[in-house]
């Protein structure tokens, strides 16, 4: 029975602002390094959604070299989930450990389609011991007139390479690279096994991109979903294979029983328990305590927030999204979770707010779904681009595999879904470091304004008041028609 004592009031982004603090801070100084889970650190604290038309290996490559985060959607098969982890990891290496290798008898057809499908157009001939014999580069053949030669009769053997001992530094092994101007230099064992390469072009990318989020191995980080499935352990176990840093055990409901005991089973499995698993979507404290208790490595925040989730209006259900970050945060205690806060976020000002009010970092959806990195469809009306952008619980979504994240993965007939989102465009926004630099940007405003070197900091210096909707009215441009739109500011 619903209590007599007055209803709790609930605020989200728009309800508050965060006054000015004397500060002796710029924005350009400020560290904006936040956490996606226990042991997964962001220069960056922004997380792309596990959504098909947010994210896939480009949108996660993306966001990994400039220090966010992206998290593979689960609307794929397993393996196409997997290959599209195994993308990201192989985009960036200090030392690829398991490259792509061809035998000796493969012919320059094999070269060659190798290099239209992965990209990789410089090879290690290996013989079935894994003995490396030579190297294959585009430069030793013309397609389509050497088709039918053989790696053997064209690569560069062993003896003409200069090669590094297993066990060499990635600094050492880069320093190599420099001094012989190498393209590829190829790592082998005391038995002339190739272990490892190091490429230039990796070398190049580590000096372009200094914030990127990597691994112990230099390797680009990158996230996968898994659901309340049939197929969760054999889906998790393909992922974390792929080489994937974490899993999010994504669902509408977070704070359920199938959450729970899928969380605490992907905790105990031998093949999946030394990865970071975050767990939600939830909104209340209680929430955050409860997946935290069954082994949560963080946790993720919001239900209903987002501008294509119609969960609030169909079920009636939610909570507004400043108001569930702080009741997460009271639910976490003590206890060093991190808190992401997903969806609502339409401005680089609402991310300051998220991680003042508790938030360890954010994950967005819409304003990413406009990126060229999305693997939304571009579609061009009456001069203007979009993109394609639809809510994970829309029928589109629950009837390519999102239905068990709406708890009706038993539903058989499509036409018997209840959707909780819709589907639409969005505006295209052109690279997605375009709009990272924009939101970065504003947060690092914020900070400054609110004299927070680091987020810590922002924490103990933000004092959040409630505004009333001419607040909100007089916090956005008024009474003036706009000319020229700014890269950062898309209206109300």
């Amino acid at each position: 029975m619903i209590s007599k004592q007055k209803m709790k009031e609930a605020l989200t982004f728009d309800d508050i602002l965060l006054p000015p603090y004397y500060s002796e801070i710029l924005p350009t100084d400020v560290d904006p390094t936040g956490k996606f889970s226990r042991n997964i650190t962001l220069k960056v604290p922004i997380i792309s959604s596990p959504m098909d038309t947010v994210t896939e290996h480009s949108m996660a490559i993306a966001l990994a070299l400039q220090g966010g985060l992206g998290i593979v959607h689960k609307n794929l098969s397993i393996e196409q989930q997997a290959e599209e982890v195994r993308l990201v990891k192989r985009f960036e290496n200090g030392f690829v450990q398991d490259p792509v290798t061809v035998s000796p008898e493969d012919t320059v057809e094999v070269l060659h389609q190798i290099a239209i499908q992965k990209g990789y157009k410089k090879i290690p001939v290996v013989d079935r011991d894994q003995k490396l014999l030579g190297l294959v580069t585009e430069l030793d053949y013309f397609f389509p007139e050497d088709r039918n030669k053989t790696a053997k009769s064209i690569m560069k053997p062993v003896k003409a390479l200069v090669l590094a001992k297993d066990g060499t530094s990635l600094d050492k092994a880069n320093q190599i690279i420099k001094e012989k101007r190498l393209n590829v230099l190829c790592v082998v064992n005391k038995a002339g096994k190739l272990t490892a390469i190091v490429t230039r072009r990796d070398l190049e990318k580590n000096n372009n991109y200094p914030l990127a989020t990597k691994d112990r191995f230099k390797h680009l980080q990158v996230g996968g979903a898994v659901g309340v499935s049939a197929d969760l352990m054999e889906r998790a176990q393909a992922l974390v294979a792929a080489g994937t840093d974490a899993l999010v055990l994504d669902s509408a409901h977070g704070h359920s029983k199938g959450i729970i005991e899928a969380l605490k089973k992907l905790k105990k499995n031998s093949k999946t328990k030394h990865v970071d698993i975050v767990a939600g979507n939830i909104a209340t404290a209680q929430g955050a305590a409860d997946l935290i208790k069954a082994g949560a490595d963080g946790i993720k925040v919001g239900i209903g927030p987002g501008s294509i989730c119609t969960t609030r209006v169909v079920a009636g259900v939610g909570m507004p999204q400043i108001t569930a970050i702080m009741e997460a945060v009271q639910g976490r205690g003590k206890k060093d979770i991190p808190i992401i806060a997903d969806g609502g976020i339409k401005h680089s000002g609402d991310i300051t707010k998220a991680l003042a009010v508790g938030g360890d970092s954010v994950m967005l959806g819409s304003l990413l779904a406009g990126t060229e990195e999305s693997p939304g469809e571009t579609l061009l009306i009456d001069g203007q681009m979009y993109k394609s952008y639809r809510g994970m619980g829309s029928l589109g979504a629950m009837q390519h595999g999102s239905k068990d994240r709406y708890g009706q993965a038993n539903i058989k007939d499509n036409g018997k879904f209840v959707p909780e989102g819709i589907e639409g465009r969005t505006l295209y926004r052109g690279p997605v470091e375009k709009t990272i630099y924009q939101l970065v940007g504003g947060l690092k405003s914020g900070m400054g304004y609110l004299g927070a070197k680091n987020l810590t900091v922002l924490r103990k210096n933000a004092k959040p008041v409630k505004i009333t909707g001419a607040g909100k009215d007089e916090s956005h441009p008024h009474d003036v028609v706009i000319t020229k739109n700014a890269p950062n500011y898309f209206g109300k």
